[in-house]
């Protein structure tokens, strides 16, 4: 598929997708939302890769979703096609790990779309907000969901009530970003994280990625015992027997994904 909206390219064993509007700021159109939903299917069913990294500009990882395509739509317009479920929703399905590489403006669609992912590194020019309210519309794609569990009730509120950013050393105070790097290191620095994800045991990633979202979903001693019944798993898989094995031997371990 020849894309339009988005850049692809495969670093190492790393699958690297860089949101590409750059006029309008990497607005979320619906024809961006859909090539990013194929490349993520295509790098998820790729077996040389073993994680994915989404960016934007250093402008810009995202300002929002595409006001002037929402603008004409209607309640039951929205409703009955599944408006951002039915599209947006694509990154939630994927197993392999997604690291959000986040540099410039990250607002409305675009701050809950880096919150999609299963970490966020950001540029020290980031700045996260969810200014929906001052469209006259909530959040829609989780930004009083996910936010709030990022960042707290407090946070959340201030942000999706008022519509302020929130800057990089901020966003990682308050836990909604993993780490705060130069702008000129930031693809860089994800990629050398997702490569260092991609070189383990495949099968052992997606199960650490399956348990930690667990904890979101579930009250600690359900959690725990999910956790209990993976790490109990792990021992029926080569993966372990091979790792172990190379720990006790002093060597660097060859796992083969299974």
């Amino acid at each position: 598929m020849a894309y339009e909206n988005i850049i692809v390219e495969t670093r190492g064993s790393v699958g690297l997708i860089a949101l590409n509007r750059p006029q309008v700021l990497n607005a979320l159109s619906t024809p961006l939302v859909r090539e990013l939903g194929d490349a993520l299917g295509r790098f998820e069913a790729d077996s040389s890769v073993g994680a994915m990294v989404l960016t934007g500009s250093e402008k810009a990882f995202a300002a929002g979703a595409d006001i002037k395509e929402m603008q004409s739509k209607t309640w039951p317009g929205t409703y009955t096609e599944d408006f951002i479920t039915a599209e947006w929703e694509s990154i939630l399905r994927c197993r392999k790990p997604v690291i959000a590489a986040v540099a410039g403006y990250a607002l409305g669609g675009g701050c809950e779309l880096a919150m999609m992912c299963d970490f966020i590194i950001a540029a020290d020019n980031a700045r996260f907000g969810q200014p929906e309210i001052a469209l006259g519309v909530t959040p829609g794609a989780g930004g009083t969901q996910r936010l709030t569990r990022f960042v707290g009730k407090s946070k959340a509120m201030d942000m999706c009530l008022t519509g302020r950013m929130m800057d990089a050393d901020e966003a990682e105070r308050s836990g909604l970003v993993s780490r705060v790097v130069a702008p000129e290191r930031l693809v860089d620095e994800a990629v050398e994280a997702a490569q260092k994800i991609a070189d383990t045991s495949l099968p052992i990633a997606m199960m650490v990625k399956e348990s930690v979202d667990r904890s979101y979903e579930v009250s600690l001693s359900e959690g725990v015992r999910f956790e209990r019944r993976l790490f109990q798993a792990s021992f029926g898989t080569a993966d372990q027997s091979e790792g172990m094995a190379a720990f006790v031997e002093k060597r660097k371990p060859n796992f083969s994904d299974r």
